[in-house]
């Protein structure tokens, strides 16, 4: 499956069904999509539209999990188009509707010609009708969508693996820093014991103020040994790679293991012993939160 991102746009047009031949009008919709952690539906319907919410709405929402969207319809008349003239029958049932109002409101003001036009104005098209045009050009803008958040998707996947292949270059470079620090540091505690037992008056023995030199170089050594943070980090990098493998619904597992990445990389700057250690683990924090930023916008 593919890798989608939460933002993309698409915007679709088509003529009204049964238009004449001059041209009855189009109908239009824009969708656009930015990231959320749930799905945030805004439709802005024209009332003509009004009845097909409840529809593009089920529609939106099989098909899109996450992100923020937001629906724009528009109903387009010709510009050559003139309104038809009201029948004889029209304009008495109005007059009569008026003399009516006039009756109880005298002070009323009459019918103006926009106010008749707009009164007398049949339906352009059946309810039903339109709401089948709708929702079919919302299927295919719905394709477009999809298919422009697929290309950010895949954009995006590609630079989170860009970065995962740079933190696991870093935990090579970590690795074989550790052995070589307990080493150094268990000589320099045999060596500080050894000038501390000349000069001292003491009677303890030499042996057993090596075995004292050799336990405190091992408690330092559990202290700064990241082996296993540097497990679990290549641990969560392999489950990066095989979400985006995999694709689908994958953002908040993303998310998740992004943290986990986080916590090690911070475990392993608090246990650092020396300037390289420090420096991996910055080096790591920027590509974390690189790609945090990354994560945030895939579904």
């Amino acid at each position: 499956m593919a890798v989608f991102s939460m933002t993309g746009y698409a915007a679709v047009q088509g003529p009204l069904e049964g238009a004449d031949a001059q041209g009855g009008g189009m109908l239009g919709l824009e969708l656009r999509s930015v990231n959320s952690r749930f799905l945030d539906l805004s439709l802005r319907l024209p009332d003509e539209l009004r009845q097909a919410e409840p529809a593009l709405r089920e529609l939106i929402a099989r098909q899109l999990k996450r992100g923020k969207v937001e629906l724009r319809a528009s109903l387009e008349s010709a510009g050559n188009q003139t309104p038809a003239a009201p029948s004889a029958r029209t304009l008495e049932q109005l007059r009569q509707l008026q003399l009516a109002v006039q009756a109880q409101l005298p002070g009323a003001a009459p019918l103006t010609v926009g106010e008749v036009l707009r009164m007398s104005e049949p339906a352009t098209r059946p309810a039903p009708q339109l709401q089948a045009q709708v929702l079919q050009l919302a299927r295919q803008a719905l394709q477009e969508l999809s298919n422009a958040r697929q290309r950010e998707g895949e954009r995006l996947a590609d630079l989170l693996r860009e970065r995962a292949v740079g933190l696991h270059a870093l935990a090579q470079q970590a690795a074989p820093l550790v052995p070589l620090l307990v080493e150094q540091q268990k000589k320099r505690f045999l060596e500080r014991w050894a000038e501390a037992m000349a000069l001292s008056n003491s009677g303890a023995s030499t042996q057993a103020a090596q075995e004292r030199a050799l336990t405190e170089a091992t408690a330092f050594a559990i202290r700064i040994d990241v082996a296993e943070e540097l497990g679990r980090l290549g641990s969560h990098l392999q489950e990066v790679q095989a979400l985006l493998s995999g694709g689908g619904e994958l953002g908040k597992r993303l998310d998740f293991l992004i943290q986990e990445l986080h916590r090690e990389a911070n475990t392993l700057g608090s246990k650092s012993a020396t300037l390289e250690l420090t420096r991996i683990s910055v080096d790591m924090k920027v590509l974390i939160e690189q790609m945090r930023e990354q994560v945030q916008n895939i579904e």
